[in-house]
């Protein structure tokens, strides 16, 4: 999804866990897409090995990595110039997160819905220090406001939370909350805040 006029970012937009539904078309998945469109970035959503007419199998988040990567070098190719973002919902915020945390070319991240319950360590986000936004749900049951409060609140700067409360993992009902929040954080273009000393979206 590119902006009608030039972009001046460019995203890859990762999908849930593809064993439970996970597609590049999932609601979550367009509306963030969308939102950054809005803002001038533009968004690549693509489906994980397995998915769709995508080759291979699951790969538990291994080759998903990689699969995120080789859409990253598709951006790279298509908008030299341009700083690269990585978005994901559920099991693609994980991907993001930590492709981000081995990825310098990647500026910023954005996770929503991140499946605490289901992942071991955690550690990684704290050699993390580009910035990043995290949408959780207040009622997900994959990891809700406490939980979510818990990973994010140690984290270096910079950083911005957003609990949404009352929402389920899916977001049911608050997905316009959703695309509000990831248009307003792309808006700030948190891509140019590449180092701690520079000016942090607001935490809450």
């Amino acid at each position: 999804m590119e902006p009608e006029s030039g972009p001046r970012a460019a995203a890859v937009v990762c999908h849930a866990h593809p064993l439970h539904g996970g597609m590049m078309h999932f609601k979550v998945i367009f509306r963030v897409a969308k939102a950054l469109q809005e803002q001038g970035v533009a968004a690549l959503r693509f489906n994980f090995r397995g998915v769709g007419r995508s080759e291979g199998v699951h790969d538990h988040g291994r080759g998903e990595q990689d699969d995120a990567r080789a859409a990253l070098d598709e951006l790279q190719r298509r908008y030299p110039s341009l700083p690269l973002l990585a978005a994901g919902f559920s099991f693609g915020a994980n991907v993001a997160l930590r492709v981000a945390a081995a990825e310098a070319r990647v500026r910023a991240v954005a996770s929503l819905g991140l499946p605490i319950a289901h992942l071991d360590d955690l550690d990684f986000l704290q050699t993390l220090r580009r910035p990043r936004l995290f949408v959780q749900g207040g009622n997900d049951e994959f990891g809700g406001a406490t939980a979510i409060r818990a990973v994010v609140d140690p984290l270096p700067e910079p950083k911005r939370l957003l609990i949404v409360d009352g929402a389920d993992h899916f977001m049911t009902g608050r997905l316009d909350e959703v695309h509000a929040t990831v248009a307003d954080w792309a808006s700030t273009a948190p891509w140019s805040a590449g180092q701690p000393s520079s000016a942090a979206p607001r935490l809450r």
